[in-house]
Formats: C-alpha cells, sequence, structure tokens
C-alpha cells in the first residue's frame, strides 16, 4: 500500500512521463516541481526536497521506481516509474490511474476531461467501462463510492493506498461541471438565452465600465488588437458589447455575436460602433469579406459549457480564423459548478461551469493552435470576485 507521498510521486511520474517525454526521466528536483504544483492537483502540496527524496527511495524499494543515469560519465540521478509496466497496464486504465493518483476521488465525467492529455475516451461511458474492467480484476485497481447528498455523480478512488473520501459538501461547487448537461443541451441553451435576456439591462449596468478597473485585462485586449493585425475581429458571447467597444477604440475592425438577442439590442443601444449579430459561436462563419478573423475571442462566452463540449466549441472557434490568427479565451478556473439563483437582486437561474486549466489547454492543443500562452490570476477582493479567472491566447498556423 502507497501512502500519501508515494500516491502524489508516483502519479506524478505518470503523468510527466507522458505529457512531457523531452523531460522523462525525472531529477529529483522536476518530481518535487510536480508534485507541488498548483494546478492539476488535489490537495495542493508543499513537499521539501528530503521528503521527495525519502519517498522516491521507498518507492524504489517496492520495486516501483527505478534510477538511471542519462548520459556518458552522467553523475545526476534520475527516476522512472516501473508500476505500469510491472502491472501490464493499458494506456486507458493508466490514464485513469494517474489521475486518480493525483486529484483523488472524481466522477467518471470528471475523469474524462482530466485525462485528455494522457488518453483519449470516446465518451462517458467508454470511462466508466474501464473503471468498471479495472474493478472487476483479481487484484482490483479502483472502487465506486456510494453517492453522497448533495453529488450529482457516485465518485470513483484509486486502490493502491488510503484516499480521503470526505463526501464533497452540498453547495455551489459540489455538483459535476457535467451536470449542466441533465436535460440535454437545448435544454440549457434555452435556460441561459432566457435568463440572460431577462438580465440585459441589468448585466450592461453593472458590466459597462468593468474594463476601467481590470488593468491586466484591457492591456491583454489591446494586445490582441495589435496582434489581428488589422483583419477583422469578432467577440463571440458579445453581451452587452463592452468588450467588443474597447476592441473597436483600440483600432479594430470589429463584430459582437451573442444567442440573445436582448443583449444584442443592449449592445447596439449602448456601443453602436461594432456590428452585431445574434447568433451561436458554435455555428461561427468566417466574415464575408476576408479570407478568416484575424482574432476571435470567446470573453467569459465558454462559462456555462460542460468540459466535455469544449473540444467541439473550441475547434468551431478556431475553424474560421485566418493562418496566423489568434483565439482568445477567457474562463472561470477551476471545478464544478456554481448555480446562482439571485443576480443584481433579480431572481434567475444559472449555473456557471469551472474549467480545469490544464484541460482546457489540452483541448487547445488538439484543436491544432500553436504558441499558446495563458495566465491564471487571482479573484479580486474589491470585485467580490470569488473564483480564479484564465485567460488563453492560441495561433492558429
Amino acid at each position: 500500500m502507497l501512502d500519501t507521498a508515494e500516491q502524489r510521486v508516483l502519479g506524478s511520474l505518470l503523468e510527466k512521463e507522458i505529457t512531457v517525454p523531452a523531460s522523462y526521466p525525472m531529477t529529483l528536483n522536476s518530481v518535487r516541481a510536480a508534485c507541488n504544483q498548483t494546478t492539476s492537483r488535489d490537495p495542493v502540496v508543499d513537499y521539501d526536497e528530503d521528503l521527495v527524496h525519502r519517498t522516491l527511495r521507498a518507492l524504489k524499494d517496492k520495486d516501483l521506481v527505478a534510477l538511471v543515469w542519462q548520459g556518458a560519465g552522467s553523475r545526476v540521478v534520475k527516476y522512472v516509474q516501473t508500476f505500469a509496466q510491472r502491472r501490464g497496464l493499458g494506456s486507458d486504465e493508466r490514464a485513469l490511474l494517474t489521475v486518480l493518483l493525483l486529484r483523488g476521488p472524481q466522477p467518471a465525467g470528471a475523469l474524462k476531461t482530466r485525462t485528455e492529455r494522457l488518453h483519449t475516451f470516446r465518451d462517458r461511458s467508454e470511462v466508466e467501462d474501464c473503471l468498471a474492467r479495472m474493478a472487476a480484476t483479481d487484484t482490483p485497481l479502483v472502487r465506486e463510492l456510494a453517492r453522497q447528498p448533495g453529488q450529482q455523480d457516485s465518485r470513483w478512488i484509486h486502490l493502491l493506498g488510503p484516499v480521503e473520501t470526505t463526501a464533497v459538501p452540498a453547495g455551489p461547487t459540489a455538483a459535476d461541471g457535467e451536470s449542466v448537461l441533465e436535460d440535454g443541451p437545448e435544454a440549457r441553451d434555452a435556460k441561459v438565452s432566457a435568463a440572460y435576456g431577462a438580465l440585459a439591462e441589468s448585466y450592461a449596468d453593472h458590466f459597462g465600465a468593468e474594463l476601467a478597473d481590470l488593468p491586466f485585462e484591457s492591456w491583454l485586449l489591446t494586445r490582441v488588437v495589435e496582434l489581428s493585425g488589422g483583419a477583422p475581429v469578432i467577440e463571440a458571447g458579445t453581451g452587452p458589447g463592452h468588450v467588443a467597444a474597447f476592441l473597436a477604440e483600440a483600432g479594430a475592425e470589429v463584430t459582437g455575436l451573442d444567442l440573445s438577442r436582448e443583449m444584442i439590442e443592449e449592445a447596439r443601444r449602448r456601443h453602436p460602433g461594432p456590428s452585431y449579430q445574434v447568433g451561436d459561436l458554435r455555428r461561427l462563419l468566417r466574415p464575408p469579406n476576408s479570407d478568416g478573423w484575424g482574432a476571435v475571442l470567446a470573453w467569459y462566452s465558454l462559462i456555462h459549457l460542460a468540459p466535455s463540449e469544449l473540444p467541439a466549441a473550441v475547434a468551431a472557434l478556431a475553424r474560421p480564423l485566418r493562418a496566423e490568427g489568434w483565439l482568445v479565451l477567457a474562463l472561470h478556473a477551476g471545478a464544478g459548478v456554481r448555480a446562482v439563483t439571485d443576480w443584481f437582486g433579480e431572481r434567475t437561474d444559472l449555473d456557471f461551469v469551472l474549467h480545469d486549466p490544464a484541460g482546457v489547454l489540452a483541448v487547445v492543443e488538439q484543436a491544432g493552435l500553436v504558441d499558446v500562452e495563458w495566465y491564471l490570476r487571482g479573484p479580486l477582493a474589491f470585485r467580490s470576485e470569488n473564483t480564479q479567472r484564465f485567460y488563453v491566447l492560441a495561433r492558429k498556423p
């Protein structure tokens, strides 16, 4: 059985062997950095060098880790995991175990999203089939936990050592991100459109001048205009148009697109400079008089989509980009769903999905985009924010 530190170290070796093969085998310092990552880890830890070294030695004694020296005359000890080979794990089994080791108990939907960089599962049922197979072996590797109050789905744990299985508390982040599709995507889209339609004026009043207090976001948007190289730009999910107006003032030829007719009416009334259209960002077309968009922005417009919907949405946004065009994403970072029933003093019914940064980056890379850069900032207390914010820029080659 593996203790908590052994689980984290083994999981880190399993992950990095697949995601950064050029840096594998790993030095002691790189293993420590992988263990102490602040993304794709739950809980976040701060292991010192001595603990990581002792843990690696313990895993070696259990024949789960081996020491290697790379290069003639090298004195730098590096480490490789031998667990996957000894157990004869398939890539699907290995991916699931890796994420369970690094992030604790999780439902099948979250596992599908979080294993994208390690193994591609076609759908959630394929994840569940693999978990069931792993649970049915003579020496089971995983086990399904009973669903607890406040949870949409049952969670799975690995059986390589003790795992904290305290139930996720019922509350705004208890639900799996896939829960927003419980009644189907059409029903979710209708609910989102109706909510924003009812809140359009209040939303515009509240957020219309927000960029004046957001220097980082203002810098980023100005940079997007420069990167677009004079080609037309579209903000897909423009809301009341304040971001589109900022882009236009910075010199871009801008179109704003939104699913809500009421939001588009607010945008036209408040910011008449850009062109506005009612439409779905997942069906985005090229501009009529150009070979593609110089930049496509989804500025907090993917925040109601389930993680499983991101690959198709990002591909749809990237498709009409011109060569050397840029995709720009802004999201809430994290996991789970924040349910909002009262906003601006009005009753509403909206579910905000928090997205795992590592999963988002994997989706962007799968869409064929390059030169990916990203920024993660903490919540701003003066704005009463309660989520981290995640921004991505990526270029179409």
